[in-house]
């Protein structure tokens, strides 16, 4: 299949197509569908390997992640992948482990496939990636970590507010004894929201008692800490989870542990991810809308559909509580515990 016969079916000429699938300027938007339609019709591929040589603008994204199997990197994906399929890119993936080394080997990989614009959602960062993706043309999209600078916009989130606000939402229902589940807890990201819990406890004083557990980033990881936390003896009566994928492996530890939730304990996630709603009960947590940012990420690596989202900005996405089954009144008789810090 080749360019002509695309413009055949399309009824336009082959510099028109070529000015779609480049992504340039002057086409107007019903054209750019008929060429698209016509493109997936006739299941055209372009040769890639010669319009590098030509110079050809590429027509794929890359976009490089944590952890792959948490849903909340997924639902970015999926969000950024159908808008970049409704204009033409491609999208590719690479996980990273939450290595800074890995991180730095996918970006490397990133640039050899000469990729149109590169999402970084990560929570680790190697500083020398910064300037050296600065020096670049390249638009790229950080999440949570870097600083926006001419070609580079920064997404972040206010976890402070969301972490502020589940604090505030269970002390409410009369908790007094609080635990804190979390993961690489060295990584600014996720040590914020760490953090932003150990302040509100320090605020609460005397009244309230907290210990804190991490593990790795899963349903595995989940279970293990809660196992840990409980092994030392503290009997909270809420646990906040740094995030839903966690928070589903606790739920399961304290049910094989004989606790009922929440009854006895009440639980609480981060993200708001699918699964959140479909475990058993539902767990309250932290909205953040993955959708949107999926999109923003799209506009923001390719700014010739929107020129209000041209790089060097910085983007904050606000959270939202949401209550579920998970969560309920205190037990009118607290365990007594020993303070862990």
């Amino acid at each position: 299949m080749k360019l002509e016969d695309v413009a055949q079916r399309a009824k336009v000429s082959m510099a028109t197509v070529s000015r779609v699938l480049n992504a340039s300027a002057g086409v107007r938007s019903s054209t750019r569908a008929r060429v698209l339609k016509a493109v997936k019709e006739l299941n055209y591929t372009p040769n890639l390997h010669a319009q590098t040589l030509a110079g050809v603008k590429s027509r794929t994204l890359g976009m490089i992640v944590s952890n792959l199997e948490n849903p909340f990197f997924l639902d970015i994906f999926r969000a950024l992948e159908a808008d970049a399929h409704r204009q033409g890119y491609d999208v590719i993936v690479a996980n990273t482990d939450y290595e800074a080394e890995q991180l730095v080997s996918n970006v490397r990989l990133m640039l050899r496939r000469r990729v149109a614009g590169l999402a970084v959602i990560v929570s680790e960062m190697e500083p020398s990636l910064i300037q050296e993706l600065t020096a670049l043309k390249l638009p790229v999209v950080f999440y949570d970590v870097g600083a926006p600078t001419r070609n580079i916009s920064n997404i972040k989130v206010n976890y402070r507010w969301g972490i502020e606000r589940l604090i505030e939402y269970l002390r409410d229902l009369g908790h007094r004894q609080f635990a804190f589940i979390g993961h690489h807890t060295r990584l600014a990201p996720l040590s914020e929201r760490q953090t932003a819990f150990q302040d509100a406890m320090a605020r609460y004083g005397p009244e309230v008692r907290f210990a804190t557990a991490a593990g790795s980033d899963g349903f595995v990881g989940g279970r293990r800490a809660a196992r840990e936390l409980l092994a030392s003896g503290f009997r909270p009566s809420a646990i906040v989870c740094v995030n839903d994928f966690m928070a589903a492996g606790v739920l399961r530890e304290l049910r094989e542990q004989g606790l009922r939730v929440p009854v006895d304990v009440s639980v609480t996630g981060f993200d708001n991810i699918s699964l959140s709603e479909f475990v058993f009960p539902s767990l309250t947590t932290v909205n953040i809308p993955r959708s949107e940012i999926g999109r923003l990420v799209f506009r923001s690596l390719t700014p010739e559909h929107d020129r209000a989202q041209a790089s060097g900005r910085e983007i904050y996405i606000e959270t939202e509580l949401v209550v579920r089954e998970s969560t309920c009144p205190a037990p009118s008789l607290a365990t007594p515990a020993s303070e862990s810090k």
